[in-house]
């Protein structure tokens, strides 16, 4: 049987029928200083989705960079801003649906880039009245051309019922949890597969705190892969879109080098039962 094949050009099609790049480079915590740099590199070497946030405070930075690249001699190949996809993300809910649709222009006029492709509501913290007024302020934000989609970030699967319930104009088309081995987060993605939401899984590499567990380094060995390989590999292998963060052009194509071999649905499963809930930074998905 053929491996899967999967490379910074492949993409995965979502509810509203767009194909999003299914690699992308997560910019959480790369500084202003770096971001040129590493963004040159991402898109040197074929990367076509960045993740950004408010809270990075680094948007105004990415966004530039991003156009800088695509006005240089260094793209030859031509890139147009359609062909790079754009995610940020709306630090603070809110009942105030004017706060919220200013704080979503703001984001937008910081990038430069005159679109969203991608805005999240960063977390459920505030409330349901403030979770549902500011998805209400994304709809129109979408409407009025700001944005092209919307999601969330670290929804639990009772946030993603709540919004669900209250039928949304336009649904989410993805959730942005982390998700890894160590933290399968198998309930919040079988919900949001029931409401064809797709899952973007932010530090699949497990910020390094796993790499030497044995099992990892047995499959790698066994495999002739990196550790940090066999964390995307997994991610792919169960159709997540997955954001490696890395400002090392080395580490930039090391995580995406994972096309020459496949993981068994044997290796694959054990993988699975490695979960131990491990949160790496922050867990609000059980939030009121």
């Amino acid at each position: 049987m053929a491996i899967q094949k999967f490379n910074l050009t492949s993409t995965v099609k979502l509810a509203n029928g767009t194909q999003i790049p299914q690699i992308q480079l997560g910019l959480y915590s790369i500084s202003g200083r770096e971001l040129p740099t590493s963004i040159q590199w991402a898109l040197d070497v074929g990367y076509r989705g960045f993740d950004c946030a408010q809270w990075y405070y680094n948007e105004k930075e990415t966004g530039k960079a991003i156009q800088d690249y695509l006005k240089s001699n260094e793209n030859a190949g031509g890139l147009k801003r359609e062909d790079i996809w754009y995610t940020t993300k709306l630090a603070y809910n809110s009942a105030s649906y004017d706060s919220v649709r200013r704080s979503i222009k703001k984001s937008v006029d910081a990038s430069g880039l005159g679109y969203v492709d991608l805005f999240l509501l960063h977390s459920p913290l505030g409330g349901k009245n403030a979770r549902l007024d500011s998805w209400r302020a994304l709809e129109d934000a979408i409407d009025d051309g700001e944005v092209r989609m919307g999601g969330v970030s670290n929804f639990g699967s009772r946030h993603i019922e709540e919004l669900m319930r209250s039928n949304p104009r336009i649904a989410p088309v993805v959730n942005q949890i982390e998700v890894h081995p160590f933290n399968t987060q198998n309930g919040i993605r079988e919900t949001c597969a029931k409401h064809n939401i797709h899952i973007q899984a932010y530090s699949p590499l497990v910020k390094g705190m796993r790499m030497k567990h044995p099992k990892i380094v047995s499959l790698s060995k066994k495999y002739s892969c990196t550790p940090a390989q066999t964390f995307v590999r997994w991610s792919l292998q169960h159709n997540l879109i997955t954001l490696p963060k890395s400002s090392s052009k080395e580490h930039l194509i090391e995580n995406a080098s994972i096309d020459g071999f496949e993981i068994s649905q044997e290796d694959m499963d054990e993988l699975d039962g490695l979960d131990e809930h491990l949160v790496t930074d922050w867990d609000p998905t059980d939030i009121n």
